[in-house]
């Protein structure tokens, strides 16, 4: 196999040695930390996975979705943050819980085996299930139910944009492998699809988190948001966050530019055709990259100092999943850009006050026709 050469993108075999850097990091347990002695959390975890698919590492993937097979909570919960096999934080964070549904969806579309899919179902099941029972009445999702005592308790009744932004895109990659095990699930659709409604037309009742970068893309990169609606919120914030030759800002006050946030801009570039800034900007992060394939996880740039101790395993898996998405080597490369999942989820059902009846289209709304205020 080899990748379409792309200036200042790295390599096939580039690709492959980032892998190797986080296959070194995962634990007997199969667990993927942030880095060695780090806590883990199912997200990045699953999309290290993801990234090991990739770079030719399926064995190392296979124990990664092992641990999250194992690690599973009966109500379809992760604890938030596992160091060395001991729970730290018990909160079951719905974000993290549902990417599940994303990474069993990836594997899929790379192998094309039914029964890793049919071996991963009743752990997407019972994920998005909890997922969607925190779903709020104007169609975001709780951001995290406490735990105590060994059960579950208080649900944090706040919604965040980037965390819904993708549960999102996995309960339409739950939708898709529900269809290929012949299960629907119509509540995960009625879920996404008032989801997907909010984070079109209620952006302004998730939390105030404009200061981080995520909460500026995550809505395209989720899928929620797509053609002339997602250039326009590209471009009002670009020159906020983007800094040209090194990436983009975590957050706008700080001076340091991250190079996970920038790999998932690149994808969320690409899912929308916007190519050609997709490609630079994923030869600016380059100068992240480690002479061993793995990656720094950010750059301060007034002190041009990369953050000490920190080569962080979802940085690396970033880079990679952008890596396949613009070179299209594997059909894994469409996860982001969605094409596989099939068409929009409808928006019914919807308890926000706008009607469920008689509103704009997506396609009306794109041309900019004006709609009832709710």
């Amino acid at each position: 196999m080899s990748l379409p050469e792309v200036d200042g993108v790295p390599t096939w075999a580039q690709v492959q040695q980032t892998a190797a850097t986080i296959a070194a990091m995962q634990e007997p347990s199969g667990a993927i930390p942030w880095t060695p002695g780090e806590h883990t959390d199912v997200w990045n975890h699953l999309e290290s996975a993801m990234a090991l698919l990739v770079g030719g590492q399926p064995e190392a993937a296979g124990r990664a979705f092992a641990w999250a097979r194992e690690t599973q909570r009966a109500d379809g919960s992760w604890p938030m943050k596992i160091v060395g096999g001991a729970v730290e934080d018990h909160s079951g964070e719905t974000n993290m819980s549902a990417y599940v549904a994303v990474a069993t969806w990836h594997h899929w579309l790379v192998t094309r085996d039914e029964a890793h899919v049919r071996q991963m179902w009743p752990t997407v099941r019972r994920a998005l299930d909890f997922v969607a029972s925190l779903q709020l009445p104007f169609g975001g999702i709780a951001w995290s139910q406490e735990w105590h005592d060994g059960e579950p308790g208080r649900v944090n009744e706040e919604a965040l944009l980037a965390g819904s932004s993708s549960i999102h895109h996995s309960l339409r990659a739950g939708v898709a492998l529900a269809a290929l095990v012949g299960e629907p699930q119509p509540g995960w659709e009625l879920a996404g699809g008032r989801l997907g409604h909010a984070l079109r037309e209620h952006r302004d009742l998730f939390l105030d988190k404009s200061e981080f970068s995520m909460d500026w893309y995550y809505p395209v990169l989720g899928g929620a948001v797509r053609g002339e609606a997602a250039h326009a919120l590209l471009a009002e914030r670009w020159d906020t966050f983007v800094e040209p030759g090194l990436g983009i800002r975590c957050v706008s006050t700080n001076p340091w530019v991250t190079g996970a946030e920038t790999a998932e801009l690149v994808m969320a570039l690409e899912a929308v055709g916007d190519r050609d800034r997709a490609r630079q900007l994923l030869a600016d992060v380059q100068h992240l990259r480690s002479q061993d394939g793995s990656y720094w996880t950010g750059y301060v740039f007034p002190d041009e100092v990369f953050w000490p101790h920190e080569h962080t395993t979802y940085t690396a898996a970033a880079v990679v999943l952008a890596v396949d998405a613009l070179t299209d080597t594997t059909a894994g490369a469409d996860v982001m850009r969605g094409a596989t999942l099939g068409p929009d989820l409808a928006e019914i059902g919807l308890e926000c006050g706008c009607p469920s009846a008689g509103g704009r289209s997506a396609a009306e709304r794109v041309a900019g026709v004006p709609g009832r205020t709710p």
